[in-house]
């Protein structure tokens, strides 16, 4: 797999946002011809020569060391996840196709992994793919994104719901954040996993029908996403303010829990025990739960 356009790109976002004097550069008094640091400014932060990084500029990271891709991380001031997102595209540029894994099926959840769900009674639970599928949930979890349940053809996808379903403008309050955040990781999970046909189908979807999608996908921005709070306006109990934790499951490969509490003594765990009676009233487990068979079931066919 031939991934220089990518990392081009990438390094050149990078690149064009930090400033010479953010860098502790001299920016001089001759009128600049590029926007950022240029390639000769960053192969001296690095420690590299200019021939050397210019390679890396154009995208080829073919036999590119830890240390150098360490010294242009550096350089460039990324952050944790950017610096991952640069080793991501660097394993796929040395091990080509050696890199590609199979890809685990969308039945292939482990049946344990639902009993820890619904353990966990105080909090909203889910658990997620790589592609943002809700692929399985606790009864708070189902009663939270219940909107994403409704009417929608497939599994309930976050990225699909945030850029294609209007009322999720209304379920994210900052509607702006919930999307760029959704990109982002959809983003660095595309570095991860760079051979998942069904995430680049997803990405080829969203970038085809929405622009707000495209606009935020030609960024290159990354995100590590595991722990931090979200605001939610659901349409049974209104606003929700809840912290969330996010854990990658080693024994289930490209998926990941996240759980969502509330501050003790606020209203949002008011909010979360009239939602758990809401759910139990409406019956929404249930609900979720037959459209996700049915969603895995036809994963499933398409994978045979």
């Amino acid at each position: 797999m031939d991934n220089r356009g990518e990392v081009r790109a990438f390094i050149s976002s990078r690149r064009g946002r930090l400033t010479p004097e953010q860098a502790g550069i001299d920016p001089g008094t001759t009128r600049r011809r590029v926007t950022g640091l240029r390639r000769d400014e960053v192969a001296r932060l690095a420690g590299v020569s200019v021939e050397y990084y210019t390679r890396v500029d154009r995208g080829n990271l073919t036999g590119v060391s830890e240390n150098v891709l360490d010294a242009v991380a550096r350089a460039l001031q990324l952050t944790q996840a950017e610096h991952d997102h640069l080793r991501d595209l660097a394993r796929t540029a040395n091990l080509g196709a050696k890199v590609r894994s199979p890809k685990p099926r969308a039945s292939g959840l482990r049946p344990t992994a639902q009993h820890l769900l619904d353990s966990i009674t105080g909090g909203a639970a889910i658990i997620g793919n790589s592609r943002m599928d809700i692929v399985a949930a606790n009864e708070l979890g189902f009663a939270l994104y219940s909107e994403m349940y409704r009417g929608t053809a497939g599994p309930a996808n976050h990225s699909r719901f945030i850029f294609l379903d209007p009322r999720a403008r209304d379920f994210y309050p900052d509607w702006e954040r919930a999307a760029n955040v959704n990109v982002e990781i959809l983003r660095r999970e595309a570095g991860r996993s760079p051979f998942d046909r069904q995430l680049t189908d997803l990405v080829g979807e969203l970038s085809v029908r929405s622009d707000e999608f495209r606009i935020r996908w030609a960024a290159h921005d990354v995100r590590r996403h595991y722990s931090g709070a979200k605001h939610f306006r659901h349409s049974a109990v209104g606003a929700l303010e809840l912290v969330y934790h996010a854990l990658d499951l080693e024994d289930d490969p490209g998926h990941t829990m996240t759980v969502y509490t509330a501050v003790p003594g606020s209203s949002s765990e008011e909010g979360l025990r009239l939602l758990s009676s809401w759910a139990a009233t409406e019956n929404i487990a249930a609900i979720a739960r037959e459209g996700a068979a049915r969603s895995i079931a036809q994963a499933d066919r398409a994978d045979a």
